[in-house]
């Protein structure tokens, strides 16, 4: 396929966000893949599963709904969403943490609904393109006890998500191959899939800008590289609602 790109309308975002059910299975698939990657060729890697004329044809037939839009040229970045005022000060309190420990969690999420699992039930999903700090991340998390799934790009994780379904906590690179970390956490808090999904951002950026922008956006928290076993897995039991591990924020 081109690099045609594509965007949802109004109509198609809501569908999108509700994925409503009075719209077939294989729409709101590719409504789930263009809400996060427009670009035709990031769909049919994604899609891969279906030939492309078929997939040709679904993105003509969701145009003649109006439900998704044909770009002239790839989308201006957009954050989705306006970003607070409060959003400096956010940043410099947890920029102070990041510094003293290497973690922040952010107070105002709600605990996970998956807190009562046992670690050999609990999914972590890494997404990392670093391949030394991807395998670095899987072996401290396995050695926890937790099961892993891995990707190492924007394009991987929509892939898993689709297919393996939705983890118990998301390790998120800020950085990636294919796009930005803060603009696909934006767009999965718009998701009502994805509300509640403990998402932490794995991140070398100290700028409390950086820092206040993803917490403003939902994320649970932060931790930066490098970091140690330790500290990602007391941040992997906070999230979960593990109120026997603490650690100072």
């Amino acid at each position: 396929m081109d690099h045609t790109h594509y965007r949802l309308t109004e109509a198609g975002r809501k569908a999108w966000e509700d994925q409503d059910t009075a719209i077939p299975e294989v729409y709101r698939q590719l409504l789930w893949v263009i809400g996060f990657q427009g670009d035709a060729r990031a769909i049919a890697n994604i899609l891969r599963e279906h030939p492309e004329h078929l997939l040709t044809a679904w993105l003509g037939e969701l145009q003649e709904l109006r439900l998704i839009e044909r770009l002239t040229e790839p989308p201006a970045h957009d954050p989705d969403r306006t970003i607070p005022l409060e959003e400096a000060e956010l940043g410099k309190k947890a920029a102070g943490a990041l510094f003293r420990t290497g973690a922040y969690l952010a107070a105002q999420r709600p605990a996970a609904t998956s807190k009562c699992k046992s670690p050999e039930e609990t999914i972590v999903m890494i997404v990392e393109d670093d391949p030394d700090q991807l395998a670095l991340a899987d072996l401290r998390v396995s050695m926890a006890g937790y099961r892993v799934r891995v990707a190492s790009s924007i394009d991987g994780l929509l892939r898993s998500l689709l297919t393996d379904g939705i983890p118990d906590v998301l390790l998120l690179d800020v950085m990636l191959p294919d796009g930005d970390g803060f603009e696909v956490l934006a767009k999965m808090r718009r998701h009502r899939k994805f509300v509640s999904l403990p998402i932490v951002m794995l991140t070398i950026k100290s700028d409390p800008q950086d820092i206040g922008k993803g917490l403003t956006l939902g994320a649970d928290g932060y931790v930066t590289k490098p970091y140690t076993k330790d500290v990602l897995v007391d941040v992997i039991r906070r999230v979960l609602g593990d109120e026997n591990h603490r650690m100072g924020t």
